[in-house]
């Protein structure tokens, strides 16, 4: 697959490149896709959810009621769950969401994604942005010359990371900045453009054939 290099401006380069098969030609496996979000997801939850149970509930613990006779439950406790201001049954408590998945897994879930937004059409590749100083107008001047900044989700990969383009950039609504190795399946497929500068895409291809070659 051939993309065009465009520029800052937005304007078309006259020049080509096609994407390696090794990274961007995989048949996508859903499942494992489905994982790699699933743990993204499982790893943001802070997992500090907590009710009382009885034990920590401050009632009286004085019998309310005689044992027989009232045709009603048996009831020894104001801290039950059952009562009003009791303690709630199976409430949640702290706990750890986050799950291991093997890196092999991970590779193929971001290999599959990043095909998937291959064969969609949503890669676009543009030379590399550089900005001297943080300037917000700067870069959204910039998406407005590649015809991006209309309100869909834009995805740029840098090969390294650029404080300046950071600064600029994270302001603006629906537009993430990241690195090849810092990408994931969950931001890969959330993203209605992965645009790339040619430093990022030629880093993304090294880091993913190179991990190939160790296999």
């Amino acid at each position: 697959m051939e993309l065009s290099v465009f520029n800052s401006k937005g304007e078309d380069t006259g020049r080509k490149v096609t994407l390696s098969d090794a990274v961007f030609g995989h048949e996508p496996n859903e499942h494992v896709m489905y994982l790699d979000v699933k743990q993204y997801l499982a790893n943001q939850r802070q997992g500090t959810h907590k009710s009382k149970q009885r034990a920590e509930v401050a009632r009286t613990t004085k019998k309310l009621k005689k044992q027989k006779g009232t045709g009603g439950a048996r009831a020894g406790s104001m801290k039950s769950g059952v009562f009003v201001g009791g303690g709630r049954m199976f409430g949640p408590q702290p706990r750890d969401y986050s799950f291991k998945l093997n890196k092999k897994t991970k590779r193929v879930a971001r290999l599959s994604a990043l095909s998937v937004l291959a064969r969609e059409g949503k890669v676009a590749l543009v030379e590399n942005l550089t900005l001297s100083a943080p300037k917000t107008k700067e870069f959204v001047a910039i998406l407005d010359g590649l015809k991006l900044n209309n309100g869909r989700k834009t995805l740029y990969v840098a090969a390294e990371a650029d404080k300046n383009l950071l600064l600029s950039a994270r302001n603006v609504q629906k537009v993430k900045i990241a690195t090849p190795v810092a990408l994931n399946t969950h931001d890969l497929l959330n993203t209605d453009t992965l645009l790339l500068s040619e430093d990022g895409l030629r880093s993304l291809e090294q880091l993913y054939t190179a991990n190939n070659s160790a296999e």
